[in-house]
């Protein structure tokens, strides 16, 4: 019998723009763009050039400290475009799918040690699907992990649903669990208030059971309850969608890179689920299906998501397409005239006597930056053993022991992001962590 945990601290952020569950419609991914920029502390080394067909699954670029862990196209074509900043960084490689659906063959015989299974899970381009706890950036395939980890759910405002996402690909979800198993013990977090959750039943791992507010779903806060991360330790995380994509390709050893990527969002006219392929072109998703002016599109959740333009790309590790109101305007006094129409965390507005009412909320800040104020605000958002605000102190200030003592190695920047919506001084919390991890990564690894 699986364990309940029933967390407290955390906010629920009731937005209108929620996906209907209808079936998923299929857009093919006429282009894709792999960017370096979604993944955190690496440096690429380009292994193609423009002109070069592709099949999916060959290998664009790698990582130049970590060769061996490989970033593979998802789709067969050629590739056209090798996109540059400044000192010729690079921001994209941008493959045309020619539609013939061609994919590289990975010799999938005999996986029965964990280096033969890290070993295809590199070749192929998916170890990258795999993170690690500390420092949230691509699992070191040097290091053994203390357990993966998978939640199940995600509690963020209008996140896609893995209940209606994953449930025609629960066989291909247990290959990857049974693939997955062979690197460390399995732990599993599934959301307790679904009844008959499609998850109670995976095999082959140790099973949680969560209850409470968003960040109840992130899956660090999750291992902060279940298998801590102490100094030398790792632990994977893996998105259920990406533990479909490692089960086919244990399957029959291909990388599939399909996705569902749920439209949300009070600027969405038909808030709906899209069947493509990872990192694929977004206009083909939301054209036509949502209200262009003084709109913000989001790759990823509202309090996590990376800004995207009409014509760019889905990230790497995104599942939903969020489209919000641009906030771009003041209010005078705004602070000072109570109303039902306005959302607050505290009670500096009526709205708070409706807790269920769903809100159409924009990117409006409501304030500009100011020096901290301790309120206890971030105690009541983060269910974690950490004292947030001190964290926070010591990153700013650089004192790498303070860090480690206050729980660096347990966080990631989504941990935070209630924290940065609620936030009286509007301050970018999750930069501040991301900082405070990278400058972890420099003197620990």
């Amino acid at each position: 019998m699986s364990t309940i945990i029933k967390l407290k601290q955390g906010l629920d952020i009731n937005l209108v723009g929620e996906a209907q569950k209808a079936v998923a419609k299929t857009v093919a991914a006429n282009e894709v763009s792999l960017k370096p920029s979604d993944f955190a502390c690496f440096k690429p080394h380009l292994e193609v050039r423009v002109g070069d067909k592709v099949k999916a699954g060959s290998v664009l670029f790698t990582d130049k400290n970590r060769p061996e862990i490989r970033f593979c196209s998802p789709v067969s074509g050629e590739v056209t475009e090798v996109r540059r900043a400044e000192r010729r960084r690079i921001t994209d490689v941008v493959v045309k799918a020619d539609g013939n659906n061609e994919y590289e063959k990975f010799d999938t015989s005999n996986l029965s040690s964990k280096d033969a299974v890290k070993n295809l899970l590199l070749q192929s381009g998916v170890w990258p699907y795999l993170r690690q706890r500390p420092f949230n950036i691509i699992a070191d395939p040097k290091q053994d992990a203390k357990a993966v980890y998978i939640s199940t759910f995600d509690s963020a405002p209008l996140a896609a649903d893995y209940q209606f996402v994953l449930k025609d690909q629960l066989a291909d979800f247990q290959a990857g669990v049974d693939l997955l198993s062979k690197l460390a013990p399995v732990y599993v977090g599934y959301n307790n208030k679904i009844s008959g959750n499609i998850f109670q039943n995976v095999k082959n791992a140790t099973l949680t059971g969560f209850e409470g507010p968003h960040p109840a779903g992130n899956a660090g806060v999750q291992i902060s309850h279940v298998c801590p991360v102490n100094k030398g330790e790792m632990v994977i995380v893996v998105n259920p969608q990406d533990v479909v994509i490692v089960g086919r390709l244990a399957k029959s050893g291909i990388y599939d890179a399909k996705k569902t990527i749920a439209l949300v969002g009070g600027k969405v006219k038909s808030p709906a689920y899209y069947s493509t392929v990872a990192n694929a072109k977004i206009d083909g998703i939301i054209s036509g299906n949502y209200e262009t002016e003084d709109a913000r599109i989001i790759g990823g959740n509202v309090l996590t998501g990376t800004k995207l333009s009409a014509d760019g790309y889905l990230g790497f590790y995104d599942n939903e397409i969020s489209i919000i109101p641009e906030g771009n305007y003041y209010d005078f006094f705004g602070w000072a005239l109570p109303g039902l129409k306005k959302y607050s965390f505290s009670h500096t507005f009526f709205s708070w006597l409706c807790p269920k009412k769903q809100y159409n909320l924009d990117t409006n800040t409501h304030g500009e930056k100011r020096a901290y104020v301790v309120t206890g605000t971030f105690e009541k958002l983060v269910p974690m053993d950490i004292l947030p605000l001190q964290l926070i102190k010591a990153i700013l200030a650089e004192n790498i022991e303070l860090m480690e003592e206050l729980g660096i190695y347990e966080v990631a920047e989504e941990d935070f992001a209630l924290c940065e919506f609620a936030d009286t001084s509007k301050t970018d919390i999750q930069a501040i962590i991301r900082k405070g991890l990278d400058l972890m990564v420099q003197e620990t690894m």
